[in-house]
């Protein structure tokens, strides 16, 4: 036994190192402009040009907006402004920690309009670890980026002067040049959403392979330039430096927020044996494509496969990895919630409103250790500010609505992850549920006091307060379940009654949630088509289904599973108007909607997005095949006009990744994935500890949907989930598919993932 056990290990040994000599090439199929084509009215993703490594403290991009401006790179806008450190997780709360560098030859420009040079698109290369891009005046400049910094090459043709200008961005900045070391040191604290902006600072260093022939300071208030000065401090202190004509310069660039001495030290760690971009690109590349290679598809489309990997990096992105590694590698971190300086792990740049549903679960399958961390950061992030985070960018900004993070840490306790103390959770959480903090919708909850004695949060007296009572309900029935699984009676007490709450603003009357006054009365008159007012980014055809964790309590609620099924379908048959409602005019996700072409369905915003898995807990798994790859094939592609909406986060990439390989977590909390339609013939995910997961779809194609039957590792499958373990533990999953749906599996009352009200 001890013979066969060993060859077994050797022969999985062969095969780990077999399979990473293998790498394929998947990088080559991402494109990072994949949904860059948006602007303020209209976004088919509002991406940007992002060069970065996976989670990295900093990424890079081309500038096409203004200083300031949240669409930062548009594809349709034909110039080029500067070529910036990026931290953007939404265009609508901007950036932070920004500064720029722009090549220029001929006369000096520092103006950030005057010195734009056009370029084309054709002339662009934008892949992970990679960007090029040579302008119409025939300068062409390349990023390859590590975690916290970026190597950079800038090639000018020799037609006139050589400069490079360095632009300090919005707020207050300080350069330093160093002609002798060819370097340049300083900071810039340009932020929105620090909680001590006084003290907050990116420290970056900047060294050069080539000597300055001139050099000098400038201010981007009136650009006014200052040569030969070596120091300036100020709203938007900047630098410029001229070259050699037809110079090609190589600078190495990185950030800290500790310290300058720290940027230097990962400035020498990240980059300092690299003697050429060449290095730094090809180590990213190998970097890219070991993540990329975690989930390997085979026997789709070029377009489905440029898809699926263009959107599989997006949700590689977020959160990013906000601390940094000390002379002996130890992880330390500035907090962004009280100015210290910490021992440990730290994340930021995340709005769990759009990710707690997709990149969440997902992340949990392909980082449990980067997960296990998180949760940690989560309640230091809560002992250093008094609030659990709802949206930092990097402090915490309390957008949107819901108190999610307690989702996060319910839904890695339930799939293992158990780094954290859950009844340090459970306090933390209590607090967020039965308090209002100071920023933002999110932060603790509105009228909190009246969603416990009412049951629901009132309307008019709070705008969204329907959607509020919802996703207080699950987040409740999150503390409830973690409680439970930890087995705190105390925490299990105060979140049981309150995780049913959903039911009081159901009319059944209507068939919708529906907003209700303090005094027990439906809001009046009632149009479902109408957004805004009781509801967030939506109507009540987007937000009667937003209860995740008891979906047999909503089919109660509809007075059958049949009645339900009627609703749903109806939602993608109703007309595709838009009533801007209490919005007053249309905003983009209203526009979203109307182009999908599927009715009320509006794949472009977060609260319906899960709609579809919905049919397999009513006994009609085959529309959920066939709406999964409707919307995977109409309203996702690998363009610059590739999602239906924000993407957010890795939200809505996270949603086709998991889609395309044909699970899905409607409710995170639980250790349940709910079984789709797999875009591929044959998908391998790969775990951290080398384990694999092989979803194989016999007969897989665009007309054979459906899918017939299903075995897990050899045993007939009839329930319509699987679970963490089965994914992580390895295995395979085997369908065979057809062109019409099989009536007769998956409808069972036993084949129905986890609800509440039935378990």
């Amino acid at each position: 036994m001890k013979v066969r056990k060993a060859l077994f290990i050797a022969a999985a040994l062969l095969q780990t190192i077999s399979v990473g000599a293998q790498l394929k090439d998947l990088v080559q199929y991402v494109n990072t402009l994949q949904g860059t084509d948006s602007h303020f009215g209209l976004s088919y993703g509002n991406t940007y040009a992002t060069t970065a490594m996976p989670y990295a403290m900093h990424t890079w991009s081309a500038q096409t907006g203004a200083n300031g401006e949240g669409w930062k790179y548009q594809y349709s806008v034909d110039k080029i402004r500067g070529f910036q450190q990026a931290h953007q997780c939404s265009p609508w709360v901007s950036d932070y920690a920004v500064y720029s560098f722009m090549p220029i030859e001929g006369t000096l420009e520092v103006n950030q309009e005057k010195r734009a040079s056009k370029f084309s698109h054709s002339n662009e290369i934008a892949k992970p670890h990679y960007y090029k891009v040579t302008l119409d005046n025939g300068i062409t400049t390349e990023m390859a980026p590590t975690t916290r910094g970026v190597h950079l090459r800038f090639s000018f043709p020799g037609n006139g002067d050589a400069y490079l200008v360095l632009d300090g961005y919005t707020d207050m900045s300080e350069v330093k040049i160093d002609p002798q070391k060819r370097q340049i040191i300083g900071w810039v604290n340009n932020q929105r959403f620090v909680n001590h902006a006084e003290n907050f600072r990116s420290y970056f260093v900047v060294q050069f392979d080539k000597p300055f022939e001139a050099y000098g300071t400038w201010e981007n208030q009136n650009d006014k330039t200052f040569p030969a000065e070596i120091y300036r401090q100020g709203k938007g202190a900047g630098v410029y430096l001229k070259f050699k004509k037809g110079a090609k310069v190589q600078a190495k660039a990185a950030s800290s927020y500790i310290s300058q001495q720290q940027a230097i030290l990962t400035l020498n760690r990240e980059l300092g044996s690299d003697k050429n971009l060449e290095q730094t690109k090809a180590r990213g590349a190998e970097t890219w494509n070991k993540l990329l290679n975690r989930v390997l598809v085979e026997g789709g489309t070029d377009e489905q496969i440029r898809t699926f990997y263009s959107c599989l990096f997006r949700a590689n992105l977020f959160s990013r990895k906000f601390y940094e590694r000390n002379e002996n590698n130890e992880p330390y971190y500035y907090s962004p919630y009280d100015g210290k300086i910490y021992n440990g792990y730290m994340y930021t740049d995340n709005g769990f409103w759009d990710t707690f549903r997709t990149q969440f679960p997902l992340t949990n399958i392909l980082h449990p250790t980067m997960q296990g961390r998180y949760m940690n950061a989560l309640l230091d992030a809560h002992d250093q500010c008094g609030w659990l985070p709802s949206w930092s960018q990097p402090g915490e900004t309390g957008g949107m609505i819901g108190n999610h993070a307690i989702s996060l840490l319910a839904d890695a306790w339930a799939k293992g992850i158990r780094t954290f103390n859950p009844d340090r959770a459970l306090k933390a959480y209590a607090h967020e549920a039965m308090n209002k903090g100071p920023w933002g919708g999110a932060n603790g909850r509105i009228f909190w006091k009246e969603y416990f004695q009412l049951g629901y949060v009132p309307y008019p007296e709070s705008s969204g307060s329907t959607a509020q009572t919802v996703e207080y309900a699950y987040d409740d029935w999150c503390g409830y379940e973690l409680a439970r699984m930890t087995g705190n009676k105390f925490y299990m007490d105060v979140f049981e009654r309150q995780m049913y709450n959903y039911r009081n603003v159901f009319d059944p009357t209507v068939g919708f949630m529906r907003g209700k006054d303090k005094d027990g009365k439906w809001q009046e008159p009632f149009d479902p088509f109408v957004w805004g007012g009781p509801y967030c980014e939506g109507n009540a055809w987007h937000y009667t289904w937003s209860v995740f964790h008891d979906v047999q309590g909503l089919i109660d609620l509809f007075g059958g599973a049949e009645n339900m099924v009627s609703k749903m379908d109806s939602v993608f048959t109703v007309p595709n108007i838009i009533k801007p409602g209490t919005y007053g005019g249309i905003i983009h996700e209203m526009k979203e909607m109307e182009l999908a072409g599927m009715g009320q369905y509006a794949q472009g915003n977060q609260p319906i997005q899960h709609m579809i898995y919905m049919y397999s807990y009513a006994g009609q798994p085959w529309k959920t095949q066939y709406w999964a790859r409707q919307i995977m094939n109409r309203l996702y592609n690998s363009t610059e006009k590739g999602y239906p909406g924000d993407e957010d986060q890795g939200g809505m990439a996270s949603w086709y990744v998991l889609s395309a390989l044909g699970i899905y977590s409607v409710c995170p909390g639980t250790d349940e994935y709910v079984l789709g339609s797999p875009l591929f013939k044959k998908a391998t995910i790969t775990m951290e500890d080398g384990k694999m997961f092989v979803i194989e779809a016999n007969n897989n194609s665009n007309d054979n949907i459906y899918v017939q039957s299903v075995k897990l590792n050899g045993n007939p499958l009839n329930k319509n989930y699987i679970t963490y373990k089965d994914i992580v533990n390895g295995g395979t999953i085997e369908y065979t598919m057809g062109s019409q749906p099989n009536k007769g599996r998956g409808i069972t009352k036993d084949a129905a993932p986890f609800s509440l009200s039935k378990n």
